[in-house]
């Protein structure tokens, strides 16, 4: 009886699973591989499509590009958060955490704002007498990296605290005794410890980033349109619908991709990392 007794109780929650996410995501890839043109079909219209390879590879490079610059702020902010004393802490963690609060369609309007023609950057520059003219900063690859970083960055914070703080003092101070450089035992205690919560705040922020869809809208446009919006545009604009399946397929097999790639480099770089 107690041999069954684990799968009884995991049976709720295993049917929640496959009802609401296994079988969603394979009624989507079966839409694309029954097509009257053949299982393949789908996906060769994609990438013989000038237009969506290079979608899918500015997705790729837009949330690559997020995924380094949100792990070194996030990083380098958790490690002076670990270190910081008594309430100061509490302090920087809840500033931390403080934009998760607001949504992120009102955090990327919040964007437009700033970066905007007419918006504070541009008309603090002109003030300053930097530029006689606004910038075109609203619409470009670089509004929508700036603005999912700073999406991203608390998650990093959040992964990577708990896993710093986890580190002994003892194993640092052990380092400095025997003669190693505050920077040396940066690049060979902590951060090789800190690469399990590196790799999850890492995977976070990637899967984020490429499935993304209001802040590339927003800040992006049709001048730098992503996956989710491509997506979004075939499913409720054009409504092809197997071209949206096939939208969503692709990104599900990138992103899993992409993972297994993070896992794969952290085992060679820390095998008892994960």
């Amino acid at each position: 009886m107690k041999k069954f007794a684990g799968w009884t109780l995991s049976t709720p929650a295993t049917l929640v699973v496959v009802a609401f996410l296994i079988l969603p995501v394979a009624a989507t890839f079966w839409t694309t591989f029954s097509t009257p043109n053949g299982p393949l079909a789908p996906y060769f219209a994609f990438f013989n499509s000038n237009l969506r390879r290079t979608v899918l590879l500015r997705t790729i490079n837009v949330s690559l590009a997020t995924t380094a610059i949100s792990l070194v702020i996030g990083f380098l902010t958790a490690y002076v958060i670990s270190r910081t004393p008594g309430w100061l802490k509490s302090i920087l963690i809840i500033a931390a955490v403080f934009p998760l609060l607001t949504g992120v369609v009102v955090r990327s309007f919040a964007w437009l704002i700033i970066l905007g023609r007419n918006g504070i950057l541009n008309t603090s520059l002109i003030s300053l007498g930097i530029t006689d003219t606004p910038f075109q900063m609203l619409y470009t690859q670089g509004s929508v990296i700036v603005a999912m970083v700073y999406l991203f960055v608390p998650l990093m914070i959040l992964t990577c605290v708990g896993v710093l703080e986890s580190i002994p003092d003892d194993l640092i101070q052990a380092s400095s005794s025997l003669g190693a450089s505050p920077t040396a035992t940066f690049l060979q205690v902590i951060l090789p410890l800190a690469t399990p919560g590196l790799i999850v705040g890492a995977v976070l922020v990637f899967t984020g980033s490429f499935t993304a869809y209001a802040t590339p809208q927003l800040l992006g446009g049709e001048q730098v349109m992503m996956m989710g919006t491509l997506m979004y545009q075939q499913a409720m604009v054009v409504f092809d619908w197997v071209s949206a399946s096939t939208i969503a397929a692709i990104m599900v097999v990138f992103t899993i991709a992409i993972v297994l790639v993070m896992t794969r480099v952290a085992r060679r770089l820390n095998p008892m990392a994960v």
